[in-house]
């Protein structure tokens, strides 16, 4: 019983899968979230500078404890980014005009 749960206590290594258009990423400076009582919904979007609208470049559709877990991994890895490289500056972009 006790290799058994050894065995269990074994960490899967998960082998991800993508095509080369996929591994090379898409650019996103704007992001929105909704949800319901089963989802959340993130549209990552791209707005070019003066520009009155945005195109919409990926939408995901997760689960809310797989949203919950995407939360605690950015907010580790923001914590990481800053003792490394210093305090990212929260700053509000006004949209609607296109300016800050």
């Amino acid at each position: 019983m006790a290799e058994n749960k050894q065995e269990q206590a074994k960490p899967m290594q998960l082998q991800v899968e993508m095509d080369d258009a996929t591994a090379q990423g898409i650019y996103a400076n704007l992001a929105g979230v909704t949800h319901s009582e089963t989802e959340f919904i993130f549209d990552f979007l791209f707005l070019q500078p003066n520009q009155p609208k945005a195109k919409l470049r990926a939408r995901i559709i997760s689960s809310p404890v797989h949203t919950r877990r995407l939360m605690a991994a950015l907010i580790e890895n923001i914590k990481r980014y800053e003792e490394r490289f210093g305090v990212i500056p929260e700053r509000a972009v006004n949209v609607t005009q296109g300016h800050s």
